[in-house]
């Protein structure tokens, strides 16, 4: 009876380490499968990851791009507007230039039109910035209305200016225009020659 006992016995425990055993490769497989399971899901996330943060990138790239050919159609546009006002000011440069040379040839026509009254007063002018000296309404020779007046400048001759009567005006302006030419010193004495006494 020994024998059949202890045959059991070895049964009963061969059956048991066989339950054990299948019950630990049970356990490492299903530690082994949620691990799989869980570095797939791992896998899928970094996937994911990956990818959100290539579409991130790709928009923010694209929205750079746009944003630079935005800066580039303003930078363009801005270039054509100020090549626009470089021309129109060039042509008002222009404009006020021909403007200014017609109106002294202009002047200059008026003058020729009015020498009938202004015969004298012109050829005394010229006679005067030939020789800096002036003829009266009698024909003598007096001085010229400023003395030193090539030694002055602008703002030494404009003080001087005040006192003149409209003939020594007009001697004074036919010289500096025949010689000198100084712009505001004619518009100052063209000013006072048609003011009213």
């Amino acid at each position: 009876m020994t024998d059949p006992a202890r045959a059991r016995d070895l049964n009963e425990a061969a059956r048991r380490f066989a339950e054990t055993l299948a019950d630990s490769y049970r356990l490492v497989y299903g530690q082994a499968a949620e691990s799989a399971e869980r570095q797939q899901q791992r896998a899928q996330e970094f996937s994911e990851l990956v990818a959100s943060s290539l579409r991130e990138q790709t928009e923010a790239s694209r929205t750079g791009a746009e944003r630079l050919s935005e800066q580039a159609e303003r930078q363009r546009e801005v270039g054509q507007k100020l090549a626009r006002e470089s021309v129109e000011a060039y042509a008002e440069f222009l404009d006020d230039a021909f403007s200014r040379y017609r109106l002294g040839t202009e002047r200059a026509a008026q003058n020729v039109r009015e020498g009938a009254e202004a015969t004298g007063r012109t050829a005394t002018g010229l006679l005067e910035a030939a020789t800096g000296a002036m003829v009266d309404a009698t024909g003598r020779a007096v001085a010229f209305p400023i003395e030193d007046y090539e030694e002055m400048n602008v703002d030494e001759i404009s003080g001087r200016l005040e006192g003149l009567s409209v003939e020594e005006l007009q001697v004074v302006r036919d010289y500096e225009e025949l010689n000198e030419g100084r712009r505001t010193l004619l518009e100052k004495m063209d000013r006072k020659i048609r003011a009213p006494s």
